[in-house]
C-alpha cells in the first residue's frame, strides 16, 4: 500500500469537485477523485492505498460524496491529524475507515508503504520501520465499518430492512 499525502484543510470540493456530484455511480465519482489537487490520483491509486492528510481533513460541505469517492477509488483508509466532524461521520456512515494520528502523519511520506491494523489502531511505516498508535474504533464502530456502513450494520442486526 502506498501513501498519497496532502496538507491541511483538504475540503470536500477538492476530494470530489462539485461539478461531478451528479455522477451516475460511485466509479464515476472515483474517476474524478482528488483531480483538482492531484491530477494523477485517479489514474494511479490502487486498491489498498492510503491517503494521509493534515488537520481538518474533509472540511467543507456535508455531502457523503467525498468519502464515497475515496472509498470507490480503492483507498483503504485516510489517516489525518484531524477530521472535519461531518466528514468523520459520513465516512463511518458509509463504512470507510479513518484514523486520527498526528504522529503518523508527520512520520510518513508520499510513496511510503504503510500497514494499518484497525482493531488495535497500529500504523506501521514499513518503509522506515516506525510504528504509530491511533486510537482504535470502539467495537460498535468497527461493526459499522466491517458491515460496509451504518445501514448495512443495522440490517445485519435486524433493526432495518
Amino acid at each position: 500500500m502506498k501513501i498519497y499525502k496532502y496538507g491541511d484543510n483538504v475540503d470536500t470540493d477538492v476530494i470530489i469537485p462539485a461539478r461531478y456530484l451528479n455522477a451516475p455511480d460511485e466509479k464515476s465519482l472515483a474517476s474524478h477523485c482528488m483531480e483538482d489537487i492531484d491530477a494523477s490520483f485517479a489514474s494511479t491509486v490502487e486498491a489498498g492505498d492510503i491517503v494521509v492528510g493534515g488537520g481538518n481533513f474533509g472540511c467543507g460541505s456535508s455531502r457523503e460524496h467525498a468519502p464515497l469517492a475515496l472509498k470507490a477509488s480503492g483507498v483503504k483508509c485516510v489517516i489525518a491529524k484531524s477530521f472535519a466532524r461531518i466528514f468523520y461521520r459520513n465516512a463511518i456512515n458509509i463504512g470507510f475507515p479513518i484514523l486520527e494520528c498526528p504522529q503518523a502523519v508527520d512520520g510518513v511520506s508520499a510513496g511510503d508503504r504503510v500497514s494499518v491494523d484497525f482493531q488495535s489502531g497500529a500504523i506501521v511505516n514499513q518503509t522506515t520501520g516506525q510504528t504509530f498508535q491511533a486510537a482504535p474504533f470502539p467495537a460498535f464502530v468497527n461493526g459499522i465499518i466491517e458491515n460496509g456502513g451504518l445501514l448495512n450494520s443495522l440490517k445485519a442486526r435486524g433493526v432495518a430492512k
